[in-house]
């Protein structure tokens, strides 16, 4: 699929937990497909390719209470279907190669860095094809309140086809018209408080 947030988001793991995840990072450009095993990669940038195994309950609970602390109407089942509109609408976004319509749900540095990487495949004439998408599954993988942000993550596990195709032949260059399973943890922030989240980080394992 589909650099802002990335550092301070590792230097957190490494620092808040001993056994911190290493994350794999979308990556590239120019018409490589989003999903697919060598392909273009549209995560944020900065990690390896295993996955930490998920928080505790009680970390996970802690940090629900700190940002309820500020917002009594946080809601994590709620949050994870805004989180799943996030997903979805990202995506549209990318195979139009345009994210404007989701400029509002994203920070200023990932919607600069995803746009870049739509406007590279609009200049090699190439489309991102994001085809039978549906999310499996769905849930708050952490929360937590630093330096006066509002952190949420959320684990996607999706089946999608997705592969990348010549503007002018119709050809796939890139990637499978074949369904495939795919894991990623999708990264939310705000000012502390009842404010508008936004996407600051994809990592995908």
């Amino acid at each position: 699929m589909l650099i802002g947030g990335a550092v301070f988001f590792l230097f957190r793991m490494l620092r808040g937990r001993q056994a911190a995840r290493p994350e794999p990072a979308y990556a590239g450009a120019g018409g490589a497909s989003s999903y697919s095993s060598g392909g273009q990669s549209w995560s944020t940038p900065g990690g390896g390719t295993t996955v930490e195994a998920p928080p505790s309950v009680s970390d996970l609970d802690r940090g629900v209470e700190h940002i309820r602390s500020m917002d009594a109407s946080f809601d994590p089942d709620g949050f994870v279907e805004f989180a799943k509109a996030a997903f979805t609408d990202v995506q549209v976004g990318i195979v139009k190669r345009d994210l404007s319509a989701v400029q509002d749900r994203l920070t200023p540095q990932e919607y600069a860095r995803l746009q870049a990487q739509c406007d590279q495949l609009r200049s090699a004439r190439r489309t991102n094809r994001i085809e039978r998408l549906r999310i499996n599954r769905a849930q708050v993988s952490e929360a937590w309140q630093e330096s006066g942000q509002d952190w949420v993550t959320v684990y996607f596990a999706v089946s999608l086809a997705d592969y990348t195709v010549d503007d002018a032949t119709g050809a796939v260059v890139e990637g499978s018209a074949t369904p495939v399973d795919i894991e990623e943890y999708w990264t939310f922030t705000r000012p502390v408080g009842p404010k508008p989240w936004r996407l600051s980080a994809i990592q995908n394992t």
